[in-house]
């Protein structure tokens, strides 16, 4: 149920706090505007630490998104904020994929720093690998979807996957506040799910709390001037309210509007694990110069829960080589004479399993079939990508399509070599076993919390 703040565990609270330090743990925020943040007294601090915005790589090989260095300095600058003011400290995404690894690398990472700095707390780490079984059991009982895959998931994609998590929902970090946790430490998680889990356990209407948490994902860049940076959103029983860490930054009408039309096809609907919201009747308000209020959000559960399946599968070693062109007759002709390289390539290293890839900066790079603006440029960057089953002929290829590409002969050319800049020596560089996304589908679960054990531990 969409329900109010309420009685809980005793308790009765007008409003809920929650603190976002940042849009992705890892990525940095102000000390001073955390500093000020936590003067404000908030309820909890919750954080998102991952996305698929970098691809599928850290899923699919388990590296995690930031170094130990960087996700170390910032978990004791929030440890010890959390442990300092008695607030429980949720992290959703643990790692940038959300592995069981992921989860407990940072779960060592917090323990660390507790024996470090003499803390003691109950620590909950919460997983979202799924087992492969369970996904063909369920391709199987025609309890799978796609969603932005584009295809049908079969046994065999499954089994494919090197790295296979889903998006879980509030309720297994409720589930973890039931048994104290102090401490949060979750996989894969959808991400406004993650920061509205504690408000939500505290009894606050949960689309109000989504819809909070959805802005709040993303720290200050509901602010302005944006940024990875603190965000306080304050949740009562009609609206919340957002106000920034930092005093160099404001919250608007504008941004925080803009914001939660942020990665949404609809305006107004905005799906999630369990539920639906609907952001046809929300109204924005002014407080003052830096806090804006927002009211209006409702929503509703649906009849079956479904959570997002996210696997990643390798396809073979990459080698790069990037090049710039500035001769214009080359640059007239560039897909003649790529296609050309292509052909060539293929000769010289004739292995089937190899794919090549140009990408051409200046030209259709980024829009590619979507570019509206075809006016050629003066000048162009080339990425040459070879893609093959072992490294050695990836990086065969890749030098067989640069050095051909260097001394390539086509119609209308005035000069026969030095048609490529090349900024780096060795031209090639070899970037290792590359992934791609093998499930981006929907899966029908018994419970929200039947995918995502809970385990607790003293710290």
């Amino acid at each position: 149920m969409f329900g109010n703040i309420a009685t809980m565990k005793g308790e009765i609270m007008k409003s809920v706090r929650i603190l976002a330090p940042t849009g992705c743990m890892g990525a940095g925020f102000g000390v001073d505007a955390l500093e000020r943040g936590m003067t404000l007294r908030p309820d909890a601090i919750a954080v998102d630490a991952g996305s698929t915005d970098q691809g599928p790589y850290h899923l699919g090989s388990g590296v995690p998104l930031y170094s130990d260095r960087i996700i170390k300095r910032e978990l004791a600058s929030l440890v010890q904020a959390s442990r300092k003011a008695r607030i429980p400290f949720i992290i959703g995404s643990a790692g940038g994929a959300g592995t069981n690894a992921q989860v407990d690398r940072v779960a060592e990472l917090v323990r660390e720093i507790a024996g470090e700095m003499g803390l003691h707390f109950k620590l909950a780490k919460i997983y979202a690998e799924i087992p492969k079984e369970r996904v063909v059991a369920a391709i199987k009982a025609g309890e799978v979807r796609d969603f932005e895959a584009g295809f049908e998931l079969t046994a065999e994609d499954v089994q494919a996957c090197s790295g296979l998590v889903a998006q879980m929902g509030d309720e297994p970090f409720r589930h973890a506040l039931d048994q104290g946790a102090d401490v949060v430490i979750a996989g894969r998680s959808c991400d406004d799910s993650a920061i509205a889990s504690f408000a939500i356990w505290k009894g606050a209407n949960q689309a109000l709390a989504i819809h909070m948490g959805k802005i709040l994902e993303c720290g200050a860049f509901s602010a302005e001037p944006f940024g990875m940076d603190v965000m306080l959103g304050t949740l009562d029983d009609e609206g919340f309210t957002l106000e920034p860490g930092s005093l160099a930054r404001r919250a608007s009408k504008k941004s925080v509007a803009a914001h939660s039309l942020y990665e949404r096809e609809d305006p107004f609907v905005q799906h999630g694990p369990g539920r639906v919201l609907d952001f046809s009747k929300c109204k924005f308000e002014q407080v003052d110069d830096r806090r804006v209020r927002v009211t209006g959000t409702t929503g509703q559960r649906t009849g079956d829960y479904w959570i997002k399946l996210e696997g990643a599968k390798p396809v073979g070693y990459r080698s790069l080589c990037i090049v710039g062109v500035r001769c214009p007759t080359m640059i007239s002709r560039i897909d003649t004479v790529l296609e050309q390289v292509r052909q060539m390539t293929h000769q010289r290293v004739p292995d089937p399993s190899v794919q090549i890839i140009f990408r051409k900066y200046g030209i259709d790079a980024v829009m590619r079939d979507f570019e509206v603006e075809k006016t050629l440029p003066h000048e162009v960057g080339l990425v040459l990508e070879t893609i093959a089953s072992t490294q050695d002929v990836a990086y065969d290829a890749c030098n067989a399509v640069s050095g051909k590409l260097a001394h390539v002969s086509y119609e209308g050319q005035k000069n026969t070599s030095g048609n490529l800049a090349m900024p780096y020596s060795p031209r090639v560089q070899n970037i290792g076993l590359q992934y791609e996304f093998g499930a981006y589908h929907l899966m029908k679960v018994s419970s929200p919390l039947e995918c995502f054990p809970v385990v607790m531990e003293e710290v």
